[in-house]
C-alpha cells in the first residue's frame, strides 16, 4: 500500500485538521472533531446536517457552506458517524426554523441519524436519499443505496434553506427531488483502506464491477471490461428505463469520479452519456463533471440524471460557497 499517511490511526484527524485550516473562511470544526460547521451561521433558517464514513470526499464536508449545509458529520473511514456526533453538530446549528437531517440509505447511517433524532433538542425532520439503481437491496441498505444523488439533494434543498424556506417545505422539496434522481456506477479497480492495507476486493485487469457501491460493495455483476460507450450504454438504459422520464424532460447529468479515475476520462464518459440520453429525448439542460463523492482511490465513475423543472433548475443555478462547489 502506498498512501500519504503517517500513522493509519491518525488518517482522518490530520486530515480533518488540514481540511479546516484550508478553507477557515468557511468552516470551523468542533469540538473533538465531532462535525465540520459553517463558521458564519444563520440562526434563522433551517439547518441541514448531513454525514457518513469518510472516505468519500468532498462529501459531505467539502458541501459545508452557504447555500448547502450547515454541518456535516465524518465518521471514520467507510463508517458511520456515532448518534453523539450528529446531535452535538445539530446542537451547534439549530436556529429557529429547526433542523435537516439528510441521510444516505445505508443501514448505519440510518440507525445513527435516527437515534440522533430522539435524542436531539428542538425540531428536526430527516430525508432519505435512495438513487441507487443498480440494486433493490443489499446487505448493507434497507433499501436502494444512496450514492451521488445525494449531492443534488444537499444541493437544491440547501438553496432552498438559505432563501428561507421552512423545515416542511424542505422536506417536501428533498423528497421531490430524490424521487426524480436516479445513479449507476462502475468500478475499474477496488480501493483501499488504509486500516485494511490491501484492496477491498480482487478485481482482474480485464473485468468491471457493474453496479457497484459507494464503499465498494457489490452491484448488479462482474462483467468483462468494456468500451465507454458500451459501458454508458448500459448505465444510461437502467437510469432512463427507472426514472420514466417522457421525451423533451429538462434533466441534470452528474458524472462523479470514484477518486482513481482522471478528469479526461470523466468527460469522454460525460460524451457518451449525453449522447445517449439526448437520443432517448431527454434534454440535459445542466451538468456537472467532477469527483464529488468518492470511495477513496478507486477508479470508476458514476452517472446521475435528475429531472428538473423551473423551480429546481433555479435552485442548482443559486449561489453557493463552500470547499468544492462555488458558483
Amino acid at each position: 500500500m502506498k498512501k500519504f499517511i503517517n500513522a493509519v490511526d491518525n488518517v482522518l484527524a490530520e486530515s480533518l485538521d488540514g481540511f479546516a485550516a484550508a478553507h477557515a473562511d468557511l468552516v470551523t470544526l468542533g469540538a473533538e472533531r465531532k462535525f465540520v460547521r459553517r463558521r458564519e451561521l444563520n440562526p434563522r433558517k433551517v439547518a441541514l446536517v448531513s454525514g457518513g464514513g469518510s472516505g468519500h470526499e468532498p462529501l459531505h464536508a467539502g458541501f459545508v457552506g452557504t447555500g448547502m449545509l450547515d454541518a456535516a458529520c465524518p465518521g471514520q473511514v467507510f463508517t458511520s458517524p456515532t448518534p453523539d456526533q450528529i446531535v452535538d453538530a445539530a446542537q451547534a446549528v439549530a436556529g429557529d426554523a429547526g433542523v435537516l437531517f439528510i441521510v444516505k440509505n445505508y443501514a448505519g447511517d440510518r440507525m445513527n441519524f435516527e437515534m440522533a433524532a430522539e435524542i436531539a433538542e428542538g425540531r428536526t425532520a430527516t430525508i432519505v436519499t435512495d438513487d441507487d439503481v443498480a440494486v433493490e437491496k443489499s446487505t448493507y441498505s434497507t433499501g436502494r443505496r444512496g450514492v451521488a444523488g445525494t449531492l443534488i439533494v444537499e444541493k437544491i434543498v440547501g438553496a432552498a434553506a438559505e432563501k428561507g424556506a421552512d423545515l416542511n417545505a424542505c422536506v417536501a422539496l428533498g423528497e421531490r427531488v430524490n424521487a426524480q434522481t436516479r445513479s449507476m456506477g462502475v468500478a475499474l479497480t477496488s480501493c483501499t483502506v488504509p486500516a485494511a492495507g490491501t484492496p477491498t476486493f480482487a478485481l482482474p485487469e480485464n473485468e468491471m464491477e457493474m453496479g457497484v457501491g459507494i464503499h465498494g460493495e457489490p452491484g448488479r455483476r462482474r462483467v468483462k471490461l468494456e468500451q465507454a460507450d458500451a459501458i454508458a450504454q448500459e448505465m444510461t438504459t437502467a437510469i432512463a428505463d427507472d426514472i420514466a422520464a417522457r421525451a423533451g424532460s429538462e434533466a441534470l447529468l452528474l458524472v462523479n469520479g470514484f477518486g482513481g479515475t482522471p478528469t479526461i476520462e470523466l468527460y469522454l464518459m460525460y460524451n457518451a452519456a449525453r449522447r445517449m440520453l439526448e437520443g432517448r429525448g431527454l434534454r440535459i439542460a445542466r451538468s456537472l463533471v467532477g469527483s464529488y463523492v468518492t470511495s477513496l482511490d478507486m477508479a470508476g465513475c458514476s452517472l446521475t440524471v435528475s429531472l428538473l423543472d423551473g423551480e429546481t433548475t433555479a435552485l442548482w443555478d443559486a449561489h453557493v460557497h463552500t470547499a468544492a462547489l462555488r458558483w
